[in-house]
C-alpha cells in the first residue's frame, strides 16, 4: 500500500511538473501600433525634430522567447477607428482559437495609442490588456464623444516634457471607465514627444512587464 503512495505520488509530481511548465511557455501576443508618423514616412526617413522612429529596435526589445508580435506599417492617413476595427477582428480570431484573452496585449505610441484606445472600447474585455504610450492630451479627440469608455487592464505611460499632454486619470474617458486595473506612469526624459520614438527602456521596460503580469 505505501509502495503504492509513493508511485502515486510520484506521477502526480511529474504531471504538476509538466502543467507548470506548460503555464510556464504561455505565449503572450503582442499587437504593436506605431505612431502617426510612419503612416507618412520610410523608416529611414528623420523626423525634423524626434529623428527616426526606432520601430524594428522598439519590436526586437519588446520580444522574448514566449512573445509573439503582430505589428504592421499603417498606410498613409489610415482611420483610426477603422483600423480599430480591423486589430479586434484578428484579437477575436485568436480568441475563437482558445487563446486565452490575458495573454494579449495591445500596446500603442502617440496615434497608434489610440488606435489601442479604440480597441479597448471596440472590444470591451476585462481581460485584455493594454499599454498606450504618449496618447493622452488635454481636449484631444476621444475626449469629444461622451459616450466613449475604456475597459480592460491599463497601463498609461505619458512624458512631462511632452506638450500638452495630461496624465490619463485626468481625462474625462477614464473618469467614466471605472476601471479596476489600471496604472499610469509619468516619465521625465526631457525628449518631448520623441521620448517615443526612441525605443528607451523607461517606457519599453515597464510595458514588458505590464505584458508578462497575471
Amino acid at each position: 500500500m505505501m509502495r503504492f503512495i509513493n508511485v502515486f505520488i510520484v506521477i502526480l509530481s511529474f504531471f504538476s511538473i509538466i502543467l507548470f511548465g506548460q503555464k510556464s511557455q504561455q505565449k503572450q501576443y503582442i499587437f504593436f501600433l506605431h505612431n502617426k508618423f510612419l503612416e507618412d514616412h520610410s523608416f529611414e526617413e528623420k523626423h525634423p525634430k524626434y529623428g527616426v522612429a526606432e520601430y524594428e529596435t522598439i519590436l526586437n526589445k519588446l520580444k522574448d522567447k514566449n512573445t509573439i508580435i503582430i505589428s504592421e506599417k499603417r498606410k498613409t492617413d489610415t482611420d483610426p477607428s477603422a483600423y480599430a476595427e480591423k486589430v479586434k477582428k484578428q484579437i477575436d480570431s485568436l480568441i475563437k482559437k482558445g487563446i486565452p484573452a490575458g495573454t494579449i496585449t495591445v500596446v500603442g505610441t502617440s496615434q497608434g495609442g489610440y488606435i489601442a484606445q479604440y480597441v479597448s472600447y471596440y472590444e470591451k474585455n476585462p481581460q485584455l490588456k493594454f499599454v498606450f504610450i504618449g496618447a493622452s492630451f488635454k481636449d484631444d479627440s476621444l475626449e469629444k464623444d461622451k459616450n466613449f469608455r475604456l475597459y480592460g487592464r491599463i497601463l498609461s505611460i505619458t512624458e512631462r516634457s511632452d506638450d500638452g499632454h495630461v496624465p490619463m486619470s485626468y481625462e474625462q474617458r477614464f473618469v467614466r471607465s471605472h476601471l479596476k486595473d489600471f496604472k499610469e506612469i509619468e516619465l521625465n526624459t526631457g525628449l518631448n514627444h520623441g521620448f517615443l520614438f526612441k525605443a528607451l527602456n523607461e517606457w519599453i521596460a515597464p510595458t514588458k512587464d505590464w505584458i508578462s503580469r497575471k
